[in-house]
C-alpha cells in the first residue's frame, strides 16, 4: 500500500477547508467539555451525575470527530490509499460505537433529568432515589452494549484496494463494507430497532419535561407574579439544555435518515449532495457542544 495524491478542483478545496475548519472547532470544544465535566467530577465531594453523564457525549463526540472526520478531510484534500485493512476496521469500529455512544447518552441524560425535574410525589421521591445507581450502570451498559453490537465491522470492513470478487453495501473511498451473511444481515436488522427506540425514549423524556416546566411556570407566574420567574434555577436551566439537545438530535436525525434515502435511490449520484451530507453528518458534534456552554453557567 502506498499513499498517494490525487488531483482537486476548486470545490473539493472549499469543502476541505469546511471540513478541516469544522473538525477542528469540533474537537476543541468538545475536549474542552470533556476537560471541564472530567474535573467536576473529580473535585466534587459529592458525585454529580449530570456532570458524569455529560462528560460521555463529550468523549462520544470528541472520538467520533477524529474517528471519521479525519480520514474524510484527508480524501477531500486528495489523499487516497492511505489505510489498510486494520486501520478502517479500528476507525469504523470506532466511529460507529462513539455514535451509538452519543445516542445512548443523550437519551440517558433526557431520562435523568426529567426524573430529577419530575413532582416530589412519593413514587417520584422512590425513583429519585434510585436514579444514581441506574446513572452508572447506565454509562457502563451503553459502552459495553455498543461496542458488542458493532464487532460484525471488524469482519466486513476492508481497504478499498480489498474490492474485488466482493458486493460493496458501502464505499467510503478509503474504506469499504461488504456484504454480510444472510444470518448477519438478520441480527443486524433486530438490533438497529434499538436506535429508535432511544430516539423514542429521549423524546418522550424531553416532552414530559416541556409539560413539567409549562406546568410550573404557570403556577409560580399565578401564585407571585411575572417577576417570579424559572428561568434562574439550575433544573430549569438542565432541562432547558437538554430539550435543546435532544430537539437538535431528532431534527438532524431526520434529515439524515431523509437525505441518505434520496443519495441512495438515485440513478446518478449527485457529488455535491454526497460532499453536502458528509459535512452535515457531524453537525450534532460540532452544534451540540456550544448549546451545552450556552445553558451551563459554570462553563
Amino acid at each position: 500500500m502506498k499513499s498517494k495524491f490525487r488531483r482537486m478542483d476548486a470545490m473539493e478545496i472549499s469543502f476541505g477547508t469546511i471540513m478541516l475548519l469544522q473538525i477542528g472547532i469540533g474537537v476543541s470544544v468538545n475536549a474542552f467539555l470533556l476537560l471541564f465535566y472530567t474535573r467536576m467530577v473529580s473535585a466534587s465531594h459529592r458525585l454529580s451525575y449530570s456532570d458524569l453523564i455529560l462528560a460521555h457525549p463529550a468523549l462520544a463526540n470528541s472520538l467520533t470527530l477524529l474517528s471519521r472526520g479525519i480520514p474524510d478531510t484527508f480524501y477531500i484534500w486528495g489523499l487516497i490509499n492511505f489505510l489498510d485493512d486494520m486501520g478502517c476496521k479500528t476507525l469504523i469500529y470506532l466511529y460507529r460505537v462513539c455514535h451509538g455512544l452519543s445516542i445512548c447518552t443523550t437519551c440517558l441524560l433526557s431520562i435523568f433529568q426529567a426524573v430529577t425535574i419530575s413532582p416530589s410525589t412519593s413514587w417520584w421521591a422512590g425513583v429519585k432515589a434510585k436514579l444514581p445507581k441506574c446513572v452508572i450502570l447506565s454509562c457502563l451498559f451503553s459502552w459495553v452494549m455498543n461496542l458488542l453490537i458493532n464487532l460484525y465491522i471488524l469482519k466486513y470492513v476492508k481497504g478499498p484496494w480489498n474490492s474485488t470478487s466482493v458486493q460493496i453495501v458501502m464505499d467510503l473511498k478509503y474504506c469499504i463494507e461488504v456484504s454480510a451473511e444472510p444470518e448477519t444481515k438478520l441480527a443486524i436488522a433486530e438490533v438497529l430497532p434499538l436506535r429508535d427506540l432511544f430516539l423514542g425514549l429521549m423524546s418522550t423524556a424531553s416532552g414530559y419535561m416541556v409539560f413539567v416546566l409549562h406546568r410550573h411556570h404557570r403556577q409560580v407566574r399565578h401564585l407571585h407574579g411575572p417577576s417570579s420567574s424559572l428561568r434562574v434555577m439550575p433544573e430549569v436551566q438542565a432541562a432547558k439544555r437538554v430539550v435543546a439537545l435532544v430537539t437538535l438530535y431528532v431534527f438532524l436525525y431526520g434529515r439524515q435518515a431523509i437525505m441518505l434515502s434520496v443519495i441512495i435511490n438515485m440513478k446518478e449520484k449527485s457529488p455535491l449532495m454526497v460532499r453536502v451530507h458528509l459535512h452535515l453528518s457531524f453537525s450534532f458534534s460540532v452544534v451540540s457542544p456550544f448549546l451545552i456552554i450556552h445553558s451551563d453557567r459554570r462553563v
